[in-house]
């Protein structure tokens, strides 16, 4: 008569033939703990010893609202419009061949090999009254540097390679076999797009505009040249810290900076829990 084996319990380590568990482990955490806990920690600490009536008092300043609105707007609108042609982006450079491919594929990476400031100077030469572009969109009414709208497009060229490179990888994964069977099944090219490719891409792109929306909400170099840096037009949050440390008021700056910990981790909680949600349904 045999016996059933006994069912295993939930273990903390799971066997593994690579040794070092424990010793990656605690490296792992002391890694978080001194580069990431402690000075969230202190940052909120810090906060903490205002008290809560003038915590409130900063969290409501008119000009602190209008610099959050400033730049989680931005940051959102931007991260959405990276969605749209990052898509597009990583789509040409995946199905089709044309030449100077690879050197489209590289310039992807621009923007993370260029100190921002550069890319903030560069921007801002191209886009005011008297440049290049800006000089072509000024008679008709349309003005982008010192404006939302440059800082929308400042933040839509330092995120557009993470959009690129996290949606990339998983369309090199789907065959062309897939898209031939839908169209022989009847489906339009809207259908296949719709109903084929997105529910599997549906994922990457959550991801890649969690990155390009995270990067946009704590860019400083950038912006600060094409911004114009208008209180109430054009400040941004990041900007706004810095000026509240040059006038050696810490205690306004740590309550900005946990205001906008306490948002970016509220606004990532939300995308990584439609990110969840989009892989159990699609896989």
């Amino acid at each position: 008569m045999t016996t059933a084996p006994a069912k295993a319990g939930w273990r903390f380590r799971q066997p593994s033939v690579i040794p070092g568990f424990g010793l990656t482990l605690g490296f792992s955490l002391a890694y978080l703990t001194l580069i990431i806990l402690i000075p969230l920690s202190g940052l909120i600490w810090r906060s903490a010893a205002l008290g809560w009536a003038d915590f409130w008092a900063i969290a409501t300043d008119r000009r602190t609202v209008n610099a959050l609105e400033i730049s989680f707007g931005t940051a959102f609108i931007a991260a959405a419009v990276n969605v749209v042609f990052g898509t597009i982006v990583a789509w040409v450079l995946v199905r089709y061949n044309f030449p100077g491919r690879r050197i489209v594929d590289a310039m992807v990476d621009l923007p993370f090999a260029l100190p921002t400031a550069v890319a903030g100077i560069a921007l801002t030469t191209l886009y005011a009254p008297n440049g290049w572009l800006g000089s072509l969109l000024a008679p008709l009414g349309i003005k982008v540097a010192y404006t939302p709208l440059g800082i929308v497009i400042a933040l839509i060229f330092i995120g557009l390679p993470f959009v690129v490179r996290t949606v990339q990888p998983i369309m090199e994964e789907i065959d062309k076999e897939v898209e031939e069977v839908a169209a022989t099944l009847g489906a339009n090219r809207f259908q296949t797009i719709a109903r084929v490719l997105l529910p599997g891409l549906a994922p990457a792109i959550v991801t890649g505009f969690a990155l390009a929306f995270a990067r946009g909400v704590g860019e400083y170099g950038s912006v600060i040249f094409i911004a114009g840096n208008l209180p109430y037009k054009s400040e941004i949050a990041p900007l706004l810290i810095v000026i509240r440390l040059e006038e050696y008021n810490y205690a306004a700056a740590t309550a900005i900076a946990a205001i906008m910990l306490a948002l970016s981790f509220v606004m990532l909680l939300v995308i990584n829990l439609v990110q969840t949600w989009s892989r159990k349904r699609y896989g």
